[in-house]
This record gives C-alpha cells, structure tokens and sequence, in this order.
C-alpha cells in the first residue's frame, strides 16, 4: 500500500532529447575540464545505486581521447545546441561513490538547468552552498544520495525552480535521517525569500515550482504558512515524515492545481481545515467539510487519524478520484453508495472503521485493490465481481460476511492475494481459485469451511505462484494436502507464526508460509513437504497427524518457525531436524513422541514447553 502511494506522488522523469544540426557548437573547453575533473572526485561501487535494474557507469564515456573528445556526447550530458554550453547533467543511478565539496568544479557549470544525482552515495558530505550558484536550475534530484547535515538556505534561491527532490537520504539499515534543520526551521529558511522578486514568504510560492518532495527528513521543522490570497501552481507536495507542527491552515483549500499532496507521519494537530486533510496526523472530529475546490485532486488519504461521523456524500463531487484512503479512522455508519460508483477509483481503502451496510462493488470496473477488512459489513457477497476483472487484492477479513465465496472471484485472473478470514463463509475449499495464474496469497483462518481440500493430487487446480496459504480455524478434513502447496507479496494480515499472532504491515517478497492448524487433517506428514525448499513458516498443529516426522524436512534450511503439536505423531525427532540453523520457534509438544531430544545448535535454545506432553521423550530440556 505504502509503495502504490509513493509512485503516485512521484512524476516520471524524462531526458532531454536533442537532434543536433549538422554544425552544432562544441562543447566548452572549461566545462569539459569542470567535467573531467568532477569525475576524479569518485570511485565506481556498484553496490551503491540501489533504485535502478538498469544503473550503468556512464563516466566510460567521459573522455578526450579519439571520437568522444566532445563533452556534449558523453553519456548524461546535455548541451544547448545553440550555444554548446551544458545544460543537462544526469548521473543518477551511475554507481558513484565519494564526496562533492565546495569546491567541486560541479559549480563552473553556470548553465546548468536539470541537475539529477540521484540513487549513488556521497559519503555524508554535506550539500554546499555553492548550489546557490547554479541559478538557472529548473530541476534538482539529490534523493537517494546519503547527503548528511544542514540543507542549504542557498536552495532558496534557485527562483527558476520546478521540480525540487532531496527525499530519502538516510540509513537504510539503522533508520537513521541524515538531513537536518539543526540552527534554521522552515521557517527561518522562507524568510530569505523576501529579497527575491515574486516571492512572498513561502517556498511555496517559488514561481515556477511544479513538484516539491522534502519527505523522511525528520529533523526539517516548522509550521504550514498561513497565506490566505494567493494561488500556487504547485502539483506535488511531499512532506511526508518530517517534522512538521502545528494546525493545517484553511487557506490549503488555494492549492487548486495541487493532483497529490503528502503530510502523512507528521505532527499536525487540530481539526480538518475547510478543503484538504491527509493521513498518520493527530487530526479528530467528523469529516464534514466540501472538496468542492479540489476536483482535480486524485489521491486522497485521510487514514491513521481520528475522524469520526459518517462518511459525505460530497466525495461524489471528486469524479477523477483515484487513490481514496480511509483506513484506521473511527468513521461509522452506512458507506456512501455514491463512492461505488466511482469507475475511476483504482485504489480503496476503508479498513479499520465502524463501517456497515452491503457492499455494491458491481460499477467499480477499475479497481485494482480493494480492502474493507474490520468493519461490520454483513451479507452475501454479490456475484458481480467479474466485472472488476482488473482487481489485484480483496481483503474482506473480519467483516460479518456470510455465506459462500462468489464463484465470480475465478474470472478476476490479475488477482495476487484473497483474505476472506475471520468471518462466516460456509463452503468448502475454493479449489477453482486454483486456475488464477498470479494468485500469490490465500487466507481462509477462521471460518465455516469444510470438507477435503482437494479431491486428489491429480486435481486441474494448481495454484501456481500461490506463496502464502492459510487454512487454520476451519473444519477441513482428510490428508494432510500440503504436497501441492509452493509457496511474495506486499500486503498487510495477520497469522500465527512462532507461538504468536503476528500482524504483517508488510509481508516481504520472501517469505512463504503455510498454516492449516485447528482442523481435522488425518494421516501422515508426507515425505516431499521437503522439497519446499523457501519455506519460512510451517504449522500443521491441532489436527490428527500421525507417523512419523519426515527428516526430510531438515532440507527446509530456511525455516523460521515449525509447530506440529497437538497431533499424534510417532518416534523420534529427526536428528536432520539440526540443520535448521535459522529455527527460532519449535513446537512438537503433546504427540507420542519417544527418544533423546536433540542437541547442537538451534536445539540447545528451546525451552521444556516444546516438548512437554510426550512421555517418551527425554533428555534436555525436559
């Protein structure tokens, strides 16, 4: 979800592409120079540009030697056809690795007017002020860049400025922010602008800014300016955990070009203001304000708040709507039938609310990703959902939902992930989802299911990419059917997974889990479960197991968590069990098992419950 939005509030980035004239002016000789010696100034680390599949080292182009002696052909660079003079430096994403300094040649190059470092690594050099020198600048990229320390007011200057871009420059793996406000807020940083013509006391309102992306800079402080009569042509505004205060002006509703708009992990407070809001703020009362001035918008979301009331009708009036977010509020009350007619939407999310009624999905042939889990809708589902022959994800985990799962979920061939948990389906196995050639993720905990998963293993239904099943908490029966399970996906759910009820914000592209606990699954635990070889979790308590633990399960080298308690198994713990050196969690308690426990490695960290409620055993622990 946190991805979808990030693309929608970033433009595409396009080169210039020039068709030179037969006669076109060489480069400058200086700023060739400047070049060269602006390329000695690092090393090549490949590890570096993290953000592009296809980074490339383009300095093997920067030379004087045989045909490529004109630095208006070397790879990101651009040059005025006119004039010969560069104009365009791209290096994003070019493996670079070092620092940049105030007396980087970087800054002979007055004519410089897209300037794009992104995705390489500048050593926590600070960003110079000399930036300031480069006053034709129409676009800067210094994201992704490990820039550390203050942000230049000199930025400031750059009046001829449309798109600014100095996001995510901090730690990824201690989390740590390295751009920082420490002696200038926001806005202390603004009040320069006053000795710039045009300007009127707001970053803002630089004239010709288009996009403005400043977000997971926790140290850049301040207050939204209050400007009451004026209007921006700003498009894109990210401030998105920053650390942003106070109250959110009315005079916001005067964004009428704004198309996304990001405060989202900031430290707004107060009430919504007349015409925008957005989501993870302390923001409380019942959303009853127009967003009649905004018609152009097409992301809205005011999730992670504390708005309550019903929902307004007046959302109909944002007919080119695209993302609407509503999760984690306390809204209640009937949802809006208005919302589901709107064709455009793609993305909708109203998880987390006091929301009742029936869904009417039918018109919503756009949608792409639909969640309305943990609400009080009730009813059958309708058998409409073919429409929707676009849809990638549907949660509708713990709603009052009753029933049978509509057999229209078979023709939604785009769908990647199913959670229909935590409610009152009464049917069994939807073994026709199996044609869905991109079905990654089915969770079915907590139902009325029963009956045989499959009817044999020489079934039509497949599951090919299927990743994560879950089938804990329901009435299924016969052999345990995990020979055909294979199990990527960025979504948020809930399974138990190392003795614990664990909510996944987001599930990471690796992990692949299989849970059929709490069912009435007979019969042995079948050699080949050791060909799945990802496998991270693994839990098959709680049914009617019997025979003997596989060893062959020692070949899950990746596994995390294995819990096979409750059952009736047989013998000794495999010593192979051993090699899984990645096991934090272990369960084998209350079967017949017999024999010495095993020791080494991860088996010297479990405690007694793992093992207690089988007389055989013995050894330590026990």
């Amino acid at each position: 979800m946190f991805m979808l939005m990030r693309l929608l509030y970033i433009l595409p980035l396009f080169h210039l592409i020039h068709s030179f004239p037969s006669k076109q002016p060489l480069c400058h000789d200086d700023e060739s120079s400047a070049l060269l010696q602006f390329k000695k100034s690092f090393i090549i680390n490949k590890s570096v540009s993290l953000y592009d599949p296809i980074a490339n080292h383009r300095f093997e182009t920067w030379t004087l030697e045989r045909e490529n002696s004109d630095c208006c052909f070397w790879d990101g660079v651009d040059c005025d056809e006119d004039t010969g003079h560069v104009i365009g430096h791209d290096l994003s994403s070019s493996w670079l690795y070092g620092s940049i300094n105030s007396n980087s040649t970087l800054f002979h190059l007055v004519h410089l007017q897209r300037l794009n470092l992104a995705d390489n690594h500048f050593n926590h050099s600070q960003i110079p002020s000399q930036v300031g020198n480069l006053s034709k600048l129409t676009y800067l990229n210094l994201s992704h860049s490990a820039f550390f320390g203050q942000i230049p007011f000199e930025v400031s200057k750059l009046s001829q400025l449309s798109s600014l871009d100095l996001c995510c420059n901090y730690d990824l793996s201690s989390g740590i922010y390295f751009l920082q406000f420490k002696q200038l807020s926001l806005t202390s940083l603004v009040g320069n602008l006053t000795r710039i013509e045009n300007l009127d006391l707001s970053i803002f309102k630089l004239p010709n800014l288009r996009v403005l992306d400043v977000k997971y800079n926790q140290d850049l402080t301040g207050s939204w300016p209050h400007f009451q009569y004026w209007s921006s042509r700003l498009e894109e505004i990210d401030l998105g955990s920053t650390g942003f205060t106070g109250e959110l002006p009315t005079s916001m509703g005067n964004f009428g070009s704004l198309i996304a708009l990001n405060i989202g992990g900031c430290n707004f407070s107060g009430s919504i203001p007349s015409s925008i809001d957005l989501y993870d703020n302390q923001l409380s009362g019942p959303f009853t304000f127009g967003l009649t001035n905004l018609t152009q918008l097409v992301v809205l979301n005011l999730s992670g708040n504390h708005l309550s009331g019903p929902i307004p009708f007046g959302l109909m009036n944002l007919t080119k709507l695209y993302v609407l977010g509503l999760w984690e509020n306390e809204f209640e009350g009937q949802f809006t039938i208005s919302i589901f007619k709107q064709n455009n939407l793609y993305f909708l999310d109203i998880s987390a609310n006091y929301l009742s009624g029936t869904l009417f999905i039918c018109n919503m042939t756009s949608l792409h990703i639909l969640d309305v889990s943990d609400n009080y809708f009730s009813g059958s589902l309708l058998p409409c959902l073919h429409n929707i022959l676009e849809l990638r994800m549907i949660s509708l985990r713990g709603n009052k939902f009753q029933g049978l799962l509509p057999r229209s979920l078979s023709n939604c061939t785009m769908l990647e992930a199913i959670d229909v948990s935590d409610k009152q389906f009464n049917d069994t196995f939807p073994s026709w989802l199996g044609n869905l050639p991109n079905l990654k993720l089915l969770l079915l905990q907590s139902n009325k299911f029963y009956g045989q998963i499959l009817e044999s293993p020489e079934t039509n239904y497949q599951f090919p990419n299927l990743r994560i099943i879950d089938l804990s908490y329901n009435s299924f029966i016969g052999s345990d059917g995990t020979y055909h399970m294979y199990y990527n996906y960025d979504y948020t759910m809930q399974l138990t997974n190392k003795g614990l009820d664990i909510a996944y914000n987001k599930v990471q592209e690796f992990f692949r889990a299989i849970d059929m606990s709490s069912n009435r699954f007979v019969g042995e635990i079948p050699g080949y479960i050791g060909d799945l070889k990802k496998l991270r979790m693994l839990n098959l308590s709680n049914n009617i197991l019997i025979g003997h633990i596989p060893p062959s399960i020692g070949n899950l080298t990746m596994l995390e968590s294995l819990d096979l308690s409750q059952n009736r198994l047989l013998g000794e713990i495999p010593s192979q069990l051993t090699q899984l050196i990645f096991l934090e969690w272990f369960n084998v308690s209350h079967n017949q098992l017999t024999g010495s426990i095993p020791h080494e490695k991860q088996f010297d960290t479990f405690e007694n419950k793992s093992f207690k409620g089988n007389l055989g055993l013995c050894g330590n622990p026990l």
